[in-house]
This record gives C-alpha cells, sequence and structure tokens, in this order.
C-alpha cells in the first residue's frame, strides 16, 4: 500500500507509473476522495470547537443562573452535525480504503520502461546449453516412459494440472526441497520456519495477494481462510503487527510449503506437464530488511538462487522485470529463468522481488531506530529458491539420456540414497 500522503503530493509521479505498469487505475478518484475527505475533517473540527466553545459558555451561564435553553439547542444541532459527518466520512474512507488497497506498488529508479514481457532486460547468463546428439523428449514423456509421473491419475483424482509423483520423480521431489533447505540455511544464512498453509484474509492482504487477486485464491468454503498460493504470505507475515528492534535487522527466513493457484487467465498455457499447476512445491526465501540497504539484500537473494541452479549444474539466465511486466506488489523484481531444451528456450524457474515498504504498510511490520527510538517501515522481500516441479523438469530434460534414462547431478546424488541414475 502506497501512503497516502505521498500519493496526494507526488500525484504525477503516481499517475506516470501506473501508466508504465500498463495499469487502467484511475488516480483521480482517490485524489477526488482524499479532498472530500479532508474537507469533512475540516467541518467536523470546526463544529468540534464551536461545540466546545458553546459548551464553556453554558457552563458560565449556568453559574451566573442564566438562561442557556437556545444555546442547548444549537449544541443538540451541532451534535447532530457530526453525526451526519461522521456517517458520511465513514463511508467516503470506506471507498478511498477499497481503491488504495488496489494501488500497484512504485517503481524503483532502475526498473526499465517496457510493455510486456518481450521488453525484459537480460542481465547475465550462467552455463551452456547441452547441444544433443539424439532427439530429446519432453519431461512429461520421460515421465511417463519411466514410470514416476502419472498425469491421468492426478486428473483422476483433482482435475486437470495435478499429477502423480511416483517412485524415483517422488523421492527427486523430496531429495530437491531438502537440497534447497540445507544450503539456504547451511550456506546462505537463512532460518529455516514452516507455516501453515492456510491463511486469514488480513494475513493475505498483508502482503497484496487480496483484495485484487482473490479470483486466483483458493477459498475455503464458509471460512474466511484461503490455501496459500506462495510462502511469501506466511513467512511475510510472521511479523505483522510487530515492531522490531533495528538490531534484528535483517532477517533472513526460509521455508517450504505447496503452494495452490488457480492460474485464472492462464489457459491454453503450459496444459501439459509440471511448469503451470494448480499444486506445486515451492521453497521460499524471504527477508525483512532495513530500507536503507534492502537492495544490497535484493542482490544477495538472486545469487541465493543462482548458487542452487549452480549446484545443479543447470543452465540459466537472470532478467530484470520491465514496468509492465512487474508483479503487483513489487517495485523491483529479477526473474531467473532455467533452460528447458525441449521448448529450445528459457523459462521462469525462480523470481526475487523488493517490495520496499509496500507490504510492510499494509501488514504493519516496523523497526524501532536506536538512535530517536521512532518507528519506521521495514521492506520486506522474498524469492523463489526455488519452484521444486520446474526444478523436476530442468534436470529430466537437461540430464535425459538417449536411451530415456536420467542422470543425477552429482550435487544430489546424497540426497538420492546414493542413485545416480533414474531408469526403468
Amino acid at each position: 500500500m502506497l501512503d497516502l500522503k505521498y500519493i496526494r503530493e507526488n500525484s504525477d509521479e503516481v499517475k506516470k507509473f501506473l501508466k508504465a505498469r500498463n495499469s487502467d487505475f484511475d488516480l483521480d478518484v482517490v485524489l477526488d476522495l482524499d479532498k472530500k475527505r479532508r474537507e469533512i475533517l475540516g467541518e467536523v473540527e470546526a463544529l468540534k470547537n464551536k461545540r466546545n466553545e458553546s459548551s464553556t459558555l453554558i457552563g458560565k451561564l449556568k453559574r451566573e443562573k442564566k438562561d442557556a435553553s437556545e444555546l442547548l439547542k444549537e449544541m443538540q444541532t451541532i451534535g447532530d452535525s457530526i453525526k451526519s459527518l461522521d456517517e458520511n466520512l465513514a463511508k467516503v474512507e470506506e471507498k478511498l480504503n477499497y481503491l488504495l488497497y488496489r494501488i500497484p506498488n512504485k517503481l524503483h529508479s532502475s526498473v526499465p520502461f517496457g510493455k510486456d514481457e518481450d521488453e525484459n532486460v537480460e542481465v547475465r547468463r550462467w552455463g551452456t546449453p547441452r547441444k544433443f546428439d539424439f532427439p530429446i523428449k519432453t519431461h512429461d514423456e520421460l515421465g511417463v516412459a519411466l514410470d514416476i509421473l502419472d498425469f491421468e491419475r492426478g486428473s483422476k483424482l483433482a482435475g486437470s494440472r495435478f499429477t502423480v509423483y511416483k517412485k524415483q520423480a517422488a523421492r527427486l521431489e523430496r531429495a530437491l526441497i531438502n537440497f534447497m533447505l540445507d544450503t539456504h540455511t547451511n550456506e546462505h544464512g537463512f532460518t529455516e520456519i514452516m507455516t501453515p498453509q492456510m491463511a486469514k484474509r488480513e494475513i493475505m492482504t498483508g502482503t497484496g495477494q487480496l483484495p485484487k487477486f482473490e479470483d486466483d485464491m483458493y477459498k475455503i468454503e464458509g471460512e474466511e481462510l484461503f490455501l496459500i498460493p506462495t510462502a511469501e504470505v506466511t513467512l511475510t507475515n510472521l511479523f505483522n503487527q510487530e515492531i522490531l528492534e533495528e538490531d534484528e535487522l535483517p532477517k533472513y527466513i526460509c521455508g517450504f510449503t505447496a503452494c495452490f493457484r488457480k492460474e485464472a487467465g492462464a489457459g491454453g498455457k503450459d496444459l501439459k506437464g509440471l511448469i503451470r499447476q494448480h499444486q506445486f512445491n515451492k521453497v521460499e526465501m524471504v527477508k525483512i530488511a532495513h530500507p536503507k540497504n534492502s537492495y544490497e539484500e535484493l542482490e544477495h537473494m538472486v545469487n541465493c538462487a543462482e548458487h542452487i541452479l549452480q549446484k545443479l549444474n543447470l543452465p540459466y539466465r537472470v532478467i530484470t522485470l520491465c514496468s509492465g511486466d512487474l508483479g503487483f506488489s513489487a517495485a523491483k523484481t529479477y526473474d531467473i529463468e532455467v533452460w528447458v531444451p525441449s521448448q529450445n528456450k528459457y523459462r521462469e524457474i525462480s523470481s526475487c522481488s523488493n517490495t520496499e515498504d509496500f507490504q510492510a504498510r499494509r501488514a504493519m511490520i516496523k523497526y524501532r531506530a536506536k538512535d530517536d527510538k521512532k518507528s519506521y517501515f521495514v521492506h520486506t522481500l522474498n524469492g523463489s529458491g526455488l519452484a521444486v516441479g520446474r526444478t523436476v523438469v530442468a534436470i529430466m530434460e537437461n540430464y535425459q539420456q538417449e536411451d530415456g534414462s536420467i542422470v543425477i547431478p552429482d550435487a544430489l546424488v546424497p540426497y538420492m540414497g546414493g542413485q545416480k541414475v533414474i531408469s526403468k
């Protein structure tokens, strides 16, 4: 959420970044409501001052045993006016807050301007895509042939875009989760946290999923609970409504959860295989950082995600998202895209974002400064470290052999009980 004072004082700048984000949000409606709100507050304040003056005068008249009936009638009229204005104010503030929750975050100055994903900017590449001397197969073809992925039974159990992992695929998924968590905790300084995989409405609102994206969420019928689309929701909101001490910053936390997304509007995209599922596993990194160095922390977070891919020896590239492709809550985002041989292109496997104080304002997460003892909003960062199913895809396709078997990356062999190849 953006500060209303900031919007009021920088309306032209806000309109500029809304346009850069391809947003059709009408900021003038917010500005008009804000003006009306302040006018009502001024009227209420004037009436309350008049009521106080009348009250003092009535007291004086009563002490002097003089008639105060006219003033008492006036006091009643003033009270009725204040009540009416307060009711009107509540309606205006409700409309204003409704709209404020739907304004996306501002852009960091380093974000490139662009209309869509075609104008994202590549930062670097790592590794060289393998050249195959035999016809390559897709991960879903490999999974079915090896009898380790069962898409038909997944659909039978839960519908389209659900998959049953079997045998070595199930073990590979579990191995990757442990490998990622061990790397982030032992080498990158993160603390592992296990959170609920459901969250209350106010918690989902705190990180920006609600109210704007409610249609993409799975809601528990009859309850104000939602299945989380990412552990970012629960990990960040661990500190909801809290004031941390400045010395506690930065906080590095990570965790594994299943993620649940309707993928509304994503029809026709990646219907086959594991790329776009309604339920998938992900290891998430979250940082609660001091505003003065949050962008240094963002670079470190990207490096942590890259390190996982480097240890697995999977080629990838890092891109900076342009303004038109940036997520609702992010001020700046790097995507890491892994090489997928069957598609002959890089596909997103991690997204690392700095939301600055956007989420912190919604979730009321602050820190107390050492020098002046005042409280200020923290900056929150989140990043995939990594999406586990897509890592399975990358391993299966990049490490496939001509006979249909799959070599296990060296870093994962200990997590696979010493197994080095998946074969029939």
